[in-house]
């Protein structure tokens, strides 16, 4: 009842923008923009002309990002303009030699050692698919207002199908509010895969959020910083019990751009987690700091490649590492001394070349490696992961501006802290259509 509520307020707020006065624009036409037109009694021409410039100038590229709107419906001036869409998608996989046990190809899921339950399997997936709502506001307090809210169907369990919230939040002077993807994470960092989760050293998450932005010296360089809401995955023992968070993480990062239209980057960020437990034993509340630090980038070595890759190294920060999320490991007791707690370190690296022969074809290859390390000669014997492997080819095909096929072979590997070890392989295709 509550998702059909929602669903007719939306049409109806649609429905009632429209009827002010409607303006209508295709944007998968990339030729026909042009910048925002600052004039007052703008004509029709010049509205449409502004409503395209907001949507072109607020779109976010990069890792699980929608494509720009087909239609845009602005009401009179532009004073708010509105746009739905979403993404179809389609994906079918064999495993074979080895399986990852999870809808998406994550290595520290590899059965280790395999068995005959892990030998071959085949799926099929469109809990991917996502539907997007974007409004813009040109006020004259807050300057460009925007509301954002996408979803998809990955639920609690993939294979039911349920709605799920993603990103939902809105931006104003440098702001915005709400529930995005995290500032720790490079949104331009990631290669394009078919597999959801990407490579397993991607520093992605979802976060709610108060974050500040700003970009500055010709948009050279860009600066942000935030308060997050905290997400713990620990292991207790006998002797330490959880308890709510206290504090919110505490991402920043520093950005320097280059390159005429800026398409080059190096980024630097950091992450401070404070993180907290109920020592049982001797009835107090102990902390421990979690932190986090990242090199990033996307580098255009020619008109037709690319370089992309990200590097992290850390304790306590497994939310924040694709292949290790949920583990358990942000801290665990000392294996020396089972009175004390310790935060587990852990790094990861990927990269990857992308290819872009033609406008329609991409082609990407790359690798990736996640480690977690033991400290004080001890592990959590829980989850005795030591190392995951994730490399990947793939080819996309436009075969129209918002029809795209693809293909892909990915190899994974699993190695323990007592040396056992496992592999699987993934062969995916998808069929993706942009409405």
């Amino acid at each position: 009842m509550k998702r059909t509520t929602f669903l007719l307020v939306c049409t109806l707020f649609a429905l009632r923008v429209t009827a002010q006065e409607e303006v209508l624009y295709d944007l998968s036409d990339e030729k026909a923009y042009v910048p925002s037109v600052h004039t007052s009694g703008a004509n029709d021409k010049d509205v449409k002309a502004r409503a395209r410039a907001d949507y072109h100038e607020t779109h976010r590229y990069g890792y699980d990002q929608v494509e720009k709107p087909q239609f845009i419906f602005a009401a009179k001036e532009n004073k708010f303009s509105f746009a739905a869409g979403g993404i179809l998608k389609l994906i079918a996989n064999y495993n074979f030699d080895g399986i990852s046990n999870s809808i998406d190809f994550i290595p520290s899921t590899i059965s280790v050692p395999s068995s005959y339950d892990s030998r071959q399997q085949i799926t099929m997936d469109a809990s991917t698919s996502t539907i997007y709502f974007k409004g813009i506001a040109n006020t004259k307090a807050l300057g460009r207002v925007v509301i954002y809210m996408d979803g998809d169907f990955r639920g609690a369990d993939a294979k039911d199908y349920k709605p799920r919230l993603k990103t939902g939040y809105i931006s104003f002077l440098g702001l915005t509010l709400g529930r995005d993807v995290t500032t720790f994470c490079d949104l331009l960092s990631s290669p394009t895969t078919i597999d959801f989760a990407g490579p397993n050293a991607y520093t992605f998450n979802y976060a709610t959020l108060i974050r500040y932005e700003h970009t500055f010296y010709e948009k050279h360089f860009r600066v942000g910083a935030a308060l997050e809401a905290p997400n713990l995955g620990a292991t207790y023992g006998e002797n330490f019990k959880s308890i709510p968070q206290r504090l919110p993480n505490v991402p920043i990062y520093f950005q320097y751009m280059w390159e005429e239209n800026r398409s080059s980057h190096l980024r630097a960020s950091a992450i401070f987690r404070e993180l907290y437990a109920h020592n049982s034993l001797k009835d107090n509340t102990e902390s421990l700091l979690g932190w986090g630090v990242q090199l990033s980038g996307n580098l255009n070595c020619c008109n037709w490649m690319r370089f992309i890759f990200n590097g992290v190294y850390g304790e306590g920060i497994t939310p924040y590492i694709q292949d290790i999320a949920g583990s358990g490991l942000d801290f665990m007791p000392n294996p020396s001394n089972a009175e004390e707690l310790q935060t587990v370190p852990m790094y990861g690296f990927q990269g990857a070349f992308q290819f872009n022969p033609s406008a329609r074809l991409q082609a990407t290859a790359g690798a990736s490696m996640v480690q977690v390390e033991e400290k004080n000669d001890g592990y959590d014997k829980n989850f005795p992961y030591k190392r995951g492997v994730y490399a990947f080819g793939n080819v996309f095909y436009k075969l129209t501006a918002r029809c795209t096929l693809a293909g892909e072979y990915l190899y994974g590997s699993r190695e323990n802290m007592d040396d056992a070890k496992g592999h699987a392989n993934r062969f995916n295709v998808m069929l993706q259509y942009n409405f």
